[in-house]
């Protein structure tokens, strides 16, 4: 099994990104993967102040990021002094995407994790532009907090559709949470199934083509189970018909599960990666947190 080496938090330090520290903190004990926090403040914003005090800035600035490192600091010390396992810090200045991305890259960090709390186009999830811009162009793991972490992870819904991508979904979801139940979800729809209904085939007929194509895909999910050599004991299969996004929030609501892992499924051209529709619309409405992992090259 990979297992996790760094993670790496990133956090304004507001009140709704401490959940998000705090389960950053949970994943580290549990993993024994090495924890960074990280608050990026904004060159930008460090630049307007300049041209707006201008001589008088300098000593203003050095306020600002003397307070942000205590802040940082001591947000470490406390959550550290709770969850009893240490964290390293690290400041900095400049673009806040660039600057945490970079970071990441340069510490190798198997996992970021940032807090969902704010609008946006996607719904009730963002933490502001940033965030979605790094939901977009991450190319690491990137785990959205939107619950209080009371307690590890319990129960992790895992989506599949049998591509390659399958498989490290498994697999990053051991690696982040090695000690919780694993619900391994297919969402189906038979193949030409409302050409069917529409061409009035009998009902009877039609049902039996669903259940033929349920029963192959609970084989694949144990076949996958077997390549993953996971326990069965450990691990829950459910085969469910109708439309992906739908099948998802049902099955998180009604097993109470607290992470969804989700692929992005998709790239552009230009920098930024684009999320799948089924991955946007679990985005928008999942209750529970939600790990986006792009989707490796072999699986594309």
């Amino acid at each position: 099994m990979h297992r996790l080496q760094h993670i790496l938090a990133a956090t304004d330090l507001s009140a709704p990104a401490r959940h998000a520290v705090a389960r950053a903190f949970r994943v580290a004990v549990e993993t024994g993967a090495r924890l960074e926090l990280m608050h990026v403040t904004s060159q930008s914003a460090m630049d307007n102040l300049r041209q707006l005090l201008g001589m008088e800035a300098a000593p203003v600035e050095a306020r600002i990021l003397e307070r942000t490192r205590a802040a940082l600091a001591q947000l470490a010390a406390d959550l550290g002094q709770l969850h009893g396992v240490g964290a390293d810090i690290y400041p900095a200045v400049g673009n806040v995407l660039s600057a945490i991305t970079d970071h990441a890259d340069a510490r190798d960090s198997g996992l970021l994790v940032v807090g969902a709390h704010g609008e946006g186009y996607l719904g009730r999830l963002l933490l502001g532009t940033t965030a979605e811009r790094l939901l977009r162009r991450s190319l690491r793991p990137l785990l959205l907090v939107r619950q209080m972490a009371h307690e590890p992870y319990r129960r992790v819904l895992v989506p599949v559709d049998f591509s390659p991508w399958s498989l490290s979904a498994l697999e990053l979801a051991q690696a982040v949470a090695p000690q919780a139940e694993l619900v391994l979800l297919h969402a189906f729809e038979a193949p030409f199934e409302s050409k069917l209904e529409f061409a009035g085939v009998d009902e009877r007929i039609v049902s039996q083509y669903r259940t033929m194509a349920r029963q192959d895909a609970l084989n694949r999910l144990q076949g996958l189970l077997e390549t993953a050599r996971l326990d069965p004991d450990a691990v829950r299969l459910s085969v469910r018909h109708g439309d992906a996004p739908r099948v998802i929030l049902t099955e998180e609501s009604e097993l109470d599960c607290d992470l969804i892992i989700l692929g992005k499924h998709g790239q552009g051209a230009m920098e930024e990666l684009l999320l799948g529709s089924v991955t946007k619309h679990v985005l928008s409405e999942a209750a529970c947190d939600v790990l986006v992992a792009s989707v490796p090259r072999t699986a594309q």
